[in-house]
């Protein structure tokens, strides 16, 4: 059942045991950082309840007419999303007529009327399968009036129904929902667990795999999703950026007429990942300067230019850059004037050379 998803074996074994002592809460709150694998575990818990023929008489098969149709649940959220604007806040099914999920809607919140309906499905005895099982992604989007109305749900919950809260933020939810609700804790994968998954998937291979997996930060669908030609286009920008600041004196021109390549309005949507890229390099070059663990490199497979970058910039100094990066992060939000902010940014890191 859960031994075909990676990561989190604290996770699945205490669902294991819930299945087998027959103690599944009504309400489960799936708990932790963005692509640690929640929903999947969602789904996989839902085919449990429902499956035709379930292997030591508890996991799901994964094959049969059930665990099939319910599988098919999260490609249908998928494709609901991609129609956001167009949602009318109703229940997304899967193909089994039992299971099925709340998404948040086109004002990107999840209404008081897509709860009721959920109050009104889970009242009904099963129609196919043995449980009836409701999702609600990213469930710190429910609206007070929505909030309120789980509430009501979940403290009348039925004896064939079982819901499934799944969040990356917990505490955004009512007090009074998380103590109705047993909570599992997803923790990020590591990147060794990533990294044998997309090659045991053949999905990457050698030193690709190994950077992607570093990059992702144990996000799985984050490595899944990653265009990694995208990332070393910014990449090799990012480090034409630090050559030009290791020279004695830092080449400005150089890194005025990247500012403007950064912030011509054809490449708007680059910036934020442009300013990651150079972010990961210059952390690397830092960590190759205090001569940190080699697994800790992201950029392992450009680590010889890397060297000669940490060689000629004190690690000091790459502590201070990475500041202002994150600071020219901060002041984002308050809708600066990036052309200008990358100048100053840009020169100021010369000028502390």
């Amino acid at each position: 059942m859960f031994d075909k998803l990676i990561g989190n074996t604290t996770t699945s074994l205490r669902l294991r045991r819930m299945l087998e002592t027959n103690r599944l809460p009504g309400a489960l709150l799936f708990a932790g950082a963005p692509g640690t694998g929640k929903k999947l575990f969602a789904v996989e818990l839902a085919k449990a309840l429902n499956c035709l023929a379930p292997r030591d008489g508890i996991e799901a098969c994964d094959r049969c007419r059930a665990c099939v149709n319910i599988g098919r649940l999260p490609q249908a959220m998928r494709d609901a999303a991609a129609q956001i604007e167009k949602i009318n806040e109703t229940i997304v099914w899967s193909d089994h007529r039992d299971v099925g999920a709340l998404i948040r809607g086109g004002k990107n919140v999840i209404t008081v009327k897509a709860v009721r309906e959920l109050e009104r499905e889970a009242n009904f005895r099963p129609g196919e399968g043995k449980r009836r099982v409701f999702i609600i992604d990213e469930a710190e989007r429910l609206n007070e009036a929505a909030s309120n109305a789980l509430l009501k749900t979940l403290e009348e919950m039925s004896a064939h129904a079982h819901i499934f809260l799944v969040t990356a933020h917990p505490d955004a939810l009512l007090t009074t929902i998380r103590s109705r609700c047993q909570t599992l804790r997803f923790a990020p994968l590591g990147n060794a667990e990533i990294e044998a998954h997309l090659v045991a998937e053949k999905l990457r291979a050698g030193a690709e795999a190994t950077l992607v997996s570093r990059l992702a930060q144990g996000n799985l669908a984050l490595a899944l999703e990653m265009n990694v030609d995208n990332y070393r286009a910014r990449r090799d920008d990012a480090l034409t950026v630090l050559e030009a600041l290791s020279h004695t004196p830092p080449d400005r021109a150089r890194l005025l007429r990247h500012a403007e390549e950064l912030n011509d309005a054809k490449r708007k949507d680059d910036y934020v990942p442009s300013l990651d890229a150079l972010e990961i390099l210059t952390r690397d070059v830092w960590l190759l300067a205090i001569g940190a663990d080699e697994t800790r490199i992201v950029n392992a497979d450009v680590r010889a230019r890397l060297q000669e970058l940490a060689a000629r910039i004190p690690a000091r100094q790459c502590a201070a850059w990475l500041a202002r990066i994150e600071e020219l992060r901060r002041r984002l939000a308050f809708n600066l004037n990036r052309r200008i902010a990358t100048d100053a940014l840009l020169l100021s890191m010369a000028a502390e050379r």
